[in-house]
């Protein structure tokens, strides 16, 4: 690890090394993907507000009853600086960890981290399947459609765009934005020409 903190292989490695399942590897990439965009967009640093992103669930496959305090240990035993290890599990406040998001970067994972669900939802029942054509209004509709991704915790999303000072259609739109670089890696490319307003 260097002075500046992990890799981004550093972080990934660690991620396939206690996540398997490809559903939880493809939400960590996506998170990561709007994480790195929001960084750029802010000026501040791409690859630790990405790493961040990529480890926030690193727990959650082998210990889904003690997330963010597993990887609060993990993160510690290897060395990882305190600020990410704050930022990470942060991200589990009011639901599984009291440390309340502080910093642009925490309230930001605290975010997008349910959002980027609600978003690949919305992409896959697209008939292109593809979050490249997804738009804000797409997304804002299914958010009032409660029994769609009925999982996604939309308070806490809200909060985090009340938390950030941002309009929720900005913050869907960021992640919007954000998940479209990562479009191949989190199988949400699709096919863009079977859409019909392609």
């Amino acid at each position: 690890m260097s002075e500046t903190g992990p890799s981004r292989e550093e972080a990934l490695s660690l991620l396939k090394e206690y996540n398997q399942n490809e559903g939880l590897i493809k939400h960590a990439l996506a998170v990561e993907a709007v994480m790195r965009y929001c960084a750029k967009k802010r000026g501040e640093d791409e690859v630790k507000w990405g790493v961040i992103g990529l480890v926030h669930d690193l727990d959650y496959e082998r210990f889904p009853n003690e997330h963010c305090h597993k990887t609060q240990e993990i993160l510690t035993e290897r060395g990882w600086p305190a600020e990410y290890i704050r930022a990470v599990v942060s991200h589990g406040w009011g639901i599984c960890a009291d440390i309340e998001p502080q910093s642009e970067l925490e309230k930001l994972l605290y975010a997008i981290d349910e959002l980027t669900g609600l978003v690949a939802a919305t992409a896959l029942v697209r008939p292109s399947k593809s979050v490249m054509d997804v738009e804000v209004k797409s997304v804002k509709k299914k958010w009032k459609d409660k029994a769609f991704a009925a999982g996604v915790n939309r308070a806490v999303i809200a909060k985090g765009a009340e938390m950030l000072g941002v309009e929720l259609s900005e913050l869907i739109n960021d992640t919007i934005m954000g998940m479209r670089q990562a479009a191949a890696e989190i199988a949400l490319l699709g096919d863009v020409e079977a859409s019909p307003n392609a």
